[in-house]
């Protein structure tokens, strides 16, 4: 045996201070046990150990093919159904090579099988083709040709953007009309968005795989043979029942396996439609819509910033700084510019900087990316480190129970050849010379059959699938908590999660913004939005400032409803304030147009436009965080409209800013500037490379925007703090602001508290050596004005320091820090899809609540797996020590094969259903988190599994060699049917005593097991249907299952034998278990071993 030998029963090691045991730990731990100690040094990273892998996220290819080839699995198909498809991105790579060069080919291949489908009924409707031209001018093989091949000349036939609209009844300010009708005209003449899904395996299929366990196909052989032997010498009537029995068990494990399989896929399926249907914003009768990127149709207008997905295929409409990321699709890894002269757009890139907007000309499978996406079928597969270690623990197990059924198997033999197994009428089997070849081949395949079904119930093939059964349980669980989960390893990693970096604005706060102080015209006005006071030149500037350098939209219903603001929380409450000054957008947006556009970026902390009225004036408008725009101002404009020079007033404006950060108020200062004609670049290609000036500036207004906390966020925090997880909050905001929302929240105790380095900025923090980040990121606890590469730069240093580390972000430039992170958090609503797709879990409300939900339901993931864990073991211990001990003393078992079979069912699949489903408690936040490297069996699991363990084998072995006399069936004259009593009273008594231990299995280290238990009707069920079960079994099933009805008062016994489980369990919890994890004393022979071997 190798180090996997020693690895998935005790791994591995630990990191540093989180060393609590998930399964028994406490609400406080001692010091010693939260900082590294002498026997923790012994617990660190095995490169020997295959299945030693503490994150999988970004696992080489190497590391993920090593631990599958190290495991002992009987079921290949079944065991890595739900692991990496390592070839998964090869196959992609060539598919969607072959779409790019043939496409025209597969999307006719596509049409005439769709049209098949629809013809016999078969099709979907969401996929189907056009089926009409309707009344556009465009017909759609012209568009899909046009876009396709990127014809710019194509294009000016068709009299360019403009002349595209036009033919496809689209107005480029406005989008189509909003409308019904409209969208269905525009679906029956181009196609819808969708394209047609691959369909996902069928229950037949889960059938042939449950089918392909090496075990059971060994064990419907030996079933075969049984039948045919037993027909041929004790006639149809009576022959079949030892083999039908054995065929009819394995059929029901392959059935019950079937099913839950098929379930959970059916899970990860809803998921997966989920994580697809994007929400976009398209511009429809001159107002902002959200709608699901399969409601995108030919002719809408689609507004594009940096970080969303193009949804569709379209030809660019205008746009500044616009850049792409083409790599899903060209495979090239370069970002290319758009612009007029390169005006194609292709469905599934990202944007990468810049802002424009596109009109939509090819939809679904009238684009590659509708072809490629209908090509292949979506991977669910990803192992988790707990699969990872799961597989490492059922492959020790294995070659443990592999060893002992061999054991079983050649003792069986022995004692059968040697003349000393007798058969139920105590006459000898076999008779050297007198017992017939075919009862020689009889009695050996049944004591075949018991070996090889010891395997199937020692081989825990339903372990490693524990974890994928229980992290689709609580991912759908999940979806109603409001987190969207995208890669499987992030459910249980969120449980080991030692700190949480959170963004403040949306998360930690509402995201409800309202502008509620402003400072204009030299002053602070009385009422924030009232321009009494301003002169109409000073309006009139701050308007076309906020009207042009928006992302925004501000629509008038043509009924004189009330007016729609569209944007970011932001933008809509920038352009509310200066709508209630007075500013008219569709005229100021109509009378001067935007020459050039600087995107607002998160690491200059402002955007600009610059503006070009009539034909001579040209003004540059910006607009951004408060102190850097007001760093660049020389001037500003006073109350009377009149130029002022600032320095004597900048104070005033500093100490303002500073007063508004303290009371929570993000603050954004608007500013222009003039700009001669002559020095605006002529050339297109010139004015796209054109850094628009940001000196000399004039300040026009200091607004502070309000955005309160989140009701429910400081006790979040709490409750973080109190479970062990660090909360630290990350903000581009002014380090005041920060500072005031942080003591709101909770993250700051007091003031007292916010000295550098427990508040830094951004700038403080990236200046820092690599060496001083690791020592400073340890006390850091609020970043202001931080940049995107300062938050990579404080999870990398985190993560340095042995943390586990869960971050959130929404931007694009968060991308980096979401993928490094062990945990990344994207926002759901104000995330970008670049955000999103670099994320391991979307926060579908933006709430840091609901963060905290999602780190119990971690922790409810590793728990459950270790109750599961618990309870599998008791078993196999049990079973395989009865077994073995009879076999060798007696040369016959009492726990015959169907009866195994049926303990396997209860042990693999039942059980994992009703433990694996359990929902988390408020228990484990009281608790430190799990050690990266935390022993899967803890000390407490241990004692748990050995108290039962031993008392089961206690009570069985008495039964089994004292069950005659102890039960009163010694004076039986029928010894045959006082045997069978005696036995059907082992395997009644076991199984009682595994119904009442699935209870103790629910709570390893509390002494009240039922508390919680009528929240999970699961688990009672399950429960009282293998109650049920039983009862037909003995009752019954006599011949069939080897069993005979037993007397209420043998029943009772049995209840009673399983009953005293819960005492005991009680008993068992008052023994102390040492704080030193058992792997410590486990690993040293071998780590002994290979020092020696080293030497």
């Amino acid at each position: 045996m190798s180090a996997s030998s020693s690895n998935g029963l005790l791994l591995t090691s630990m990191s540093g201070r989180h060393d609590n045991m998930e399964a028994g730990g406490s609400s406080k731990l001692p010091e010693d046990v939260q900082h590294p100690s002498d026997h923790h040094e012994q617990l660190e990273h095995d490169p020997d150990d295959p299945f030693d892998l503490d994150n999988t996220k970004n696992a080489s290819a190497d590391s993920l093919r090593r631990w599958r080839q190290a495991s002992l699995v009987l079921n290949a198909s079944r065991r890595f159904r739900y692991t990496l498809d390592l070839n998964k991105e090869e196959h992609y790579e060539n598919r969607r090579r072959m779409i790019r060069a043939h496409a025209q080919v597969i999307r006719a291949a596509l049409l005439f099988k769709l049209a098949g489908e629809q013809q016999t009924g078969f099709g979907s409707a969401s996929s189907t083709p056009a089926i009409s031209p309707g009344n556009f001018d465009i017909d759609l093989e012209k568009l899909v040709s046009m876009t396709r091949n990127q014809n710019m000349s194509s294009l000016q036939q068709h009299g360019g953007v403009k002349g595209v609209a036009e033919k496809l009844k689209t107005n480029m300010e406005q989008g189509i009309q909003e409308d019904e009708k409209e969208v269905t005209d525009r679906k029956n003449a181009f196609g819808s968005n969708t394209y047609p899904k691959k369909k996902g395996k069928s229950f037949y299929m889960f059938l042939w795989e449950a089918w392909q366990d090496l075990t059971l196909i060994i064990l419907i052989i030996a079933a075969v043979t049984s039948l045919a032997l037993g027909i041929k010498t004790e006639g149809l009537k009576e022959g079949w029942l030892d083999g039908g029995s054995i065929a009819f068990a394995v059929f029901l494990v392959i059935i019950v396996t079937a099913v839950s399989d098929y379930r959970q896929s059916l899970q990860f399926q809803n998921l997966n439609d989920e994580k697809r249907n994007i929400q976009l914003e398209v511009m429809r009768g001159g107002r902002t819509l959200k709608i699901s990127i399969y409601d995108v149709v030919v002719g809408d207008v689609i507004p594009l910033r940096i970080g969303d997905q193009v949804p569709a295929d379209g030809v660019l409409i205008s746009g500044h700084s616009l850049a792409i990321d083409e790599s899903s699709m060209t495979g090239e890894s370069k970002i290319v510019n758009k612009d007029q002269k390169s005006p194609f757009l292709m469905s599934g890139c990202k944007v990468a900087d810049g802002v424009g907007s596109m009109l939509v000309t090819g939809v679904g499978i009238n684009t590659e990316w509708g072809l490629l996406m209908a090509s292949i079928s979506e991977d669910t597969g990803e192992e988790t480190p707990l699969q990872v270690r799961l597989n490492g623990l059922a492959t020790f197990i294995g070659i443990v129970g592999l060893t002992v059924a061999v054991v079983v198997l050649v003792a069986l033999l022995v004692r059968y050849f040697t003349g000393t197994t007798q058969d139920s009428n105590g006459a000898t089997q076999f008779v050297k010379g007198k017992t017939s070849i075919s009862d020689i081949v009889d009695d050996c395949v049944k004591i075949f059959t018991i070996a090889v079904t010891i395997v199937v119930v020692a081989v825990p093939e339903g372990l490693p699938l524990a974890v994928t059964l229980t992290l689709a349980y609580s991912m759908r669980k999940m979806m109603a908590d409001k987190a969207l989960v995208r890669r499987l390893s992030a459910c249980e990693t969120m449980g080991s999660a030692t700190t949480i970096c959170s963004d403040k604005t949306g998360t930690l706060t509402l995201n409800q913004m309202t502008v509620v102080e402003t400072y204009a015209g030299g002053s602070k006005m009385d009422v924030a939005d009232n321009p009494s006071g301003l002169h109409t030149k000073l309006v009139a500037l701050i308007s076309e400032g906020v009207a042009q350098n928006t992302t925004g939209n501000v629509f008038h219903p043509k009924d004189g409803g009330e007016v729609e603001i569209s944007g970011s929380p932001t933008e809509k409450a920038i352009l509310s304030w200066a709508y209630k000054l007075g500013m008219k957008f569709d005229t100021i947006r109509s009378e001067s147009a935007i020459i050039h556009a600087f995107p607002f970026n998160s690491e200059k902390k402002r955007g600009g436009v610059a503006v070009l009225r009539g034909d001579s004036e040209v003004f540059i408008h910006w607009k951004g965080a408060a102190e850097i725009v007001l760093a660049c101002c020389t001037q500003y404009m006073d109350s009377n409209g009149t130029l002022q020079p600032i320095d004597d007033q900048k104070e005033f404006f500093r100490l303002a800013i500073d007063a508004m950060a303290k009371n929570s108020l993000r603050c954004v200062a608007i500013a222009c500037r003039t700009q001669e004609l002559s020095q605006v670049p002529k050339e297109q290609e010139d004015l796209d490379k054109w850094a628009l000036p940001e000196d000399e500036l004039t300040l026009l207004a200091i607004v502070g925007i309000k955005d309160p906390c989140r009701p429910g966020v400081r006790e979040a925090v709490r409750i973080c703090t109190s479970a062990g997880v660090k909360v630290r909050m990350v903000t581009g905001d002014n380090l005041q602001t920060a500072k005031a929302i942080a003591l709101e929240c909770g993250i700051l105790a007091s003031d007292t508290e916010a000295v550098e380095p427990t508040i830094i900025e951004g700038k403080v923090f990236r200046e820092l050596s690599e060496k001083e980040r690791e020592q400073v990121a340890k006390k850091i606890t609020v970043m202001g004005r931080s940049s995107p590469n300062d938050k990579l730069l404080l999870v990398q240093a985190l993560r340095k320091n042995g943390d586990v580390v869960a971050v959130t972000g929404d931007g694009t430039n968060d991308a980096p820090a979401l993928h490094e992170a062990d945990i990344g958090l994207s926002m759901g609503i104000s995330g970008t899809e670049v955000a999103k797709e670099s994320s391991d879990i979307i926060i579908l409300d933006d709430n840091f609540a609901s963060v905290v939900k999602v780190v119990r339901w971690g922790r409810s993931v590793y728990a459950n797996i270790q109750k599961f864990i618990q309870f599998q073991l008791t078993v196999n211990v049990a079973a395989l020590i009865i077994n073995v001990v009879a076999a060798m003393s007696s040369g016959d078992v009492p726990l015959k094969a169907v009866q195994l079979l049926w303990v396997n069912l209860i042990m693999d699949t039942l059980g994992a259903l009703a433990l694996a489903t359990e929902p988390p408690t408020d228990h484990l936040m009281h608790r430190t988190p799990v050690g990266r490297r935390e022993p899967l069996i803890t000390n407490i699991m241990w004692r748990n599994l050995l108290v039962q363990s031993f008392y089961q084998v206690a009570v069985l072995l008495v039964l089994n060699f004292a069950g005659l006399s102890v039960l009163g069936l010694s004076q039986d004259s029928n010894h045959a049917h006082a045997v069978e009593v005696k036995n059907t009273m082992i395997f009644n008594a076991f199984v009682m005593c595994q119904i009442f231990n699935e209870f103790n299995a629910r709570k390893p280290d509390e002494m009240n097991v039922f508390s919680g238990v009528s929240k999970n009707p699961l688990f009672v069920a399950i429960v009282g249907v293998t109650f049920v079960l039983q009862i037909i079994i003995v009752t019954f099933l006599g011949e069939f299952a080897h069993t005979v009805a037993l007397s209420w008062q043998l029943w009772l016994a049995s209840i009673v034998i399983g009953l005293v489980s819960w005492p005991l369990a009680v008993v068992g919890k008052l023994i102390p278990v040492p704080r030193t994890p058992m792997s410590v004393y486990f690993k040293k022979p071998f780590r002994k071993y290979r020092a020696s071997r080293s030497a």
